[in-house]
């Protein structure tokens, strides 16, 4: 009977001790994956108490209400006592240095000011105290980041410890309020009773003020009128003095007129004294005048008769001169045949003479002509003359009757002017004692236009002066009347004020603040927390990525001992190929599930909801991963290898195994519900820590579909196979 092809490899792989050696060393590599791991992080937090951190104070102190304030010496007080770190005191040059060196992995300095700062509080710029983190990330960044915590629970403990200095500091204030709220209160009741007084004597002060300003009222419209009747005065004194001065400036030129007449009126009468003397005399002459021109009118009708002959001569001059001219031309003419014959000087000299001869004689008719023309323009002058001469005698004679008319007028006028100058004298004695009166009335005019003007002055200062009082007193008494609702008010408030005096002054006293109190005011606010589906340690929480990557590792390394695809004979069809092989490494991977979860459970401690689903997910798990390998191996070989670790890659990024898959890129984070582990990670977790068993099926039911899909492929490449390789050697093989 022959032995099936699944029994042949079990028998095959005791004989090959080589084989067997290699695949029981495969089963732990998952624990020694997964194992090893959770082992070296299960619980890291549990021994930070020897993590060496540096702690350099500085603080030089400060006092506060008269106290000695060491928050940097107390702080170190405090951090000697805790088991947090590994805390180690020292100076500030030694602790960079070892920082340097690596010899700490994070150093809190505490400054000088430290202590100064917290008193700083009530100062119009307040300080903060400040302490100083210095982690050295390249020796260990997780180390920085469990400093930063170490810092902040350091940082609370400082302020709950200054906030509770504060508060007492302010409760000793409260209570020192209280009593000065009594005593306030005391005061109030007196400011009440004196606003009570001012209230009264503003409502009195109120009716005067009213009374002030209706009589203030008359007064100003008295003024108004005394202000108008200046005015008026004013004016009138101004045109009275302008017209007193306009008449003085006239009298003193009448004065000057009259003492101009005067003087005229003397010239006058001496001039009409020589007027008359000159007038007499004039007459005695007439008679020769009258004479001497008749005598004048007869020589001038001689020279009339002489200029007649003297034109005749002229003209007959010029009529000799014009013949004497055309003679020199003829003789020139007739001595030209002559002159030829002549010497050239000669010639010339006898040509000059007859030039010359020639141009005199033209010289000489024209100035004859000229002779006759003015003789004759002075014939008709003289006859002219004669003439004027007839008529001035005429006019001579009809004078020398009116200048013995005029020598009559003028002994009239000598008489009349000897009375003129008698008068003026008399009207310039009159004008000059009529303008010293004037002279006086006009500098009483002045004095009384300038005290008008000052009168006008005092009034416009007296009228605005009224009206000022007047808009004064209206606002004094308006004032008054808000003064008397301000009091009134004022008074309210001041009872009010006496009440909540009092009141606060009770509810201070009631105040008894003690450490609680002061406690309560350092940390108002606790923080509860309350985890649902509490995690043991950072290994419980890590076992579910490191277990699927365990596992997986173990399904890798599998394939590399163990032939995947090579059956150990001929097999019958392609089911039993692959059969054959699936039992192998089904019950291998098995094992290492097994294995991988004794180990957890009870060698690390660790708790589970749920042991026997614990043990068959972990199962699964390595079933799917088992199949996963498999797949890809039997059908790629080494590049299926290659490919399982690029998958494996890929699901350690995606698997949210560390960080949840918000926190990791975009782009992988589409990988997270197309690979295996990012389903056995999340079933870990519900059957590890929340025991929510709906959602870890929910999980497995996935599994379990990649699990089928991959051996429905595997079963699939095989049966193909088969037929290529052995389907005539089975057939064999079954005869």
């Amino acid at each position: 009977m022959k032995r099936s092809l699944l029994k042949q490899e079990v028998i095959e792989l005791f004989k090959n001790k080589k084989l067997l050696v290699s695949i029981i060393a495969i089963l732990f590599i998952p624990i020694l994956y997964s194992g090893t791991f959770l082992w070296a992080f299960w619980d890291p937090y549990g021994h930070l108490e020897d993590l060496p951190v540096a702690i350099v104070n500085n603080d030089k102190g400060a006092e506060m209400d008269e106290e000695k304030l060491q928050l940097g010496d107390e702080l170190v007080d405090k951090l000697k006592e805790s088991k947090d770190f590994d805390f180690q005191f020292v100076d500030r040059k030694t602790g960079y240095r070892n920082l340097e060196d690596q010899k700490y992995y994070l150093l809190v300095e505490i400054p000088e000011n430290f202590s100064k700062n917290a008193t700083t509080l009530m100062d119009e710029d307040p300080q903060k105290l400040e302490l100083k983190y210095v982690p050295n990330e390249s020796s260990n960044f997780l180390s920085a980041q469990i400093g930063e915590t170490a810092v902040a629970k350091i940082q609370k403990s400082l302020s709950e410890k200054v906030t509770e200095t504060y508060a007492e500091t302010m409760f000793d204030i409260i209570t020192k309020m209280a009593d000065g709220y009594g005593s306030t209160d005391e005061a109030a009741g007196k400011l009440k009773d004196g606003i009570m007084d001012l209230g009264e004597g503003a409502k009195t002060l109120e009716e005067k003020l009213a009374l002030l300003a209706e009589k203030q009222v008359e007064f100003t419209g008295g003024t108004k009128k005394i202000h108008d009747g200046t005015v008026e005065l004013q004016k009138g004194a101004a045109t009275l003095a302008d017209g007193l001065g306009k008449l003085a400036n006239a009298q003193n030129e009448l004065i000057e007129g009259a003492q101009k007449a005067k003087e005229g009126a003397g010239s006058l009468q001496a001039g009409i004294d020589q007027a008359h003397t000159g007038v007499s005399t004039v007459e005695e002459k007439m008679n020769e005048v009258v004479s001497g021109t008749d005598q004048l009118h007869q020589g001038s009708e001689q020279l009339k008769d002489s200029l007649q002959k003297f034109q005749t001569g002229a003209n007959s001059a010029a009529q000799g001169a014009k013949e004497l001219e055309e003679g020199v031309a003829a003789l020139q003419s007739q001595l030209e045949p002559v002159m030829g014959a002549l010497p050239e000087e000669q010639q010339a000299a006898l040509t000059q003479a007859l030039a010359q001869l020639s141009a005199g004689a033209t010289k000489l008719g024209e100035g004859n002509e000229t002779l006759a023309s003015s003789a004759g323009q002075i014939e008709s002058g003289a006859a002219t003359l004669s003439e004027k001469i007839a008529t001035l005698n005429n006019g001579q004679k009809a004078l020398q009757t009116g200048i013995s008319e005029l020598s009559d007028g003028t002994e009239q006028l000598k008489n009349g002017a000897a009375q003129l100058t008698e008068g003026q004298t008399k009207l310039q004695t009159g004008l000059v004692t009529f303008g010293e009166k004037l002279s006086e009335a006009s500098a009483g005019s002045q004095k009384l236009a300038s005290g008008s003007t000052t009168l006008v002055d005092g009034v416009n200062q007296l009228q605005t002066g009224s009206t000022a009082l007047a808009d004064g007193s209206s606002q004094l008494a308006e004032g008054s009347n808000q003064i008397v609702t301000g009091t009134n008010k004022l008074a309210e408030g001041s009872t009010e004020f006496k009440d909540e005096i009092n009141k606060a002054a009770t509810e201070a006293s009631d105040i008894q603040a003690d450490e609680k109190t002061y406690n309560m005011v350092a940390e108002p606010v606790t923080v509860k927390k309350e985890s649902i589906n509490k995690v043991a340690n950072y290994g419980t929480g890590i076992a579910p990525y490191f277990l699927s990557l365990g596992l997986f590792v173990g399904a890798l390394m599998l394939s590399i001992v163990y032939p995947y695809k090579d059956p150990i004979g001929i097999p019958r069809s392609g089911f039993s190929w692959f059969t054959s092989k699936l039992g192998v490494i089904t019950a291998i991977g098995i094992i290492q599930a097994l294995i991988a979860s004794g180990v957890t459970l009870w060698l690390l401690d660790m708790e589970v909801k749920s042991v026997p689903l614990f043990i068959l997910y972990s199962i699964l798990t390595s079933l799917v991963f088992i199949t996963l390998i498999q797949l890809l191996v039997t059908t790629l070989g080494d590049p299926g290898r290659f490919l399982a670790v690029i998958i494996l890659i890929l699901q350690l990024t995606t698997s949210a195994g560390t960080f949840p898959i918000e926190l990791v890129p975009k782009p992988l984070q589409d990988f997270n519900g197309w690979l295996p582990m990012a389903y056995t990670v999340r079933g870990y977790k519900e059957v590890i820590s929340s025991g929510n068993f709906s959602l870890m099926w929910h999980n497995g039911y996935v599994l379990i579909g990649f699990m089928v899909s991959f051996m429905i492929l595997t079963l699939l490449y095989l049966t193909i196979n088969h037929k290529k390789k052995y389907s005539g050697a089975s057939e064999l093989a079954e005869e």
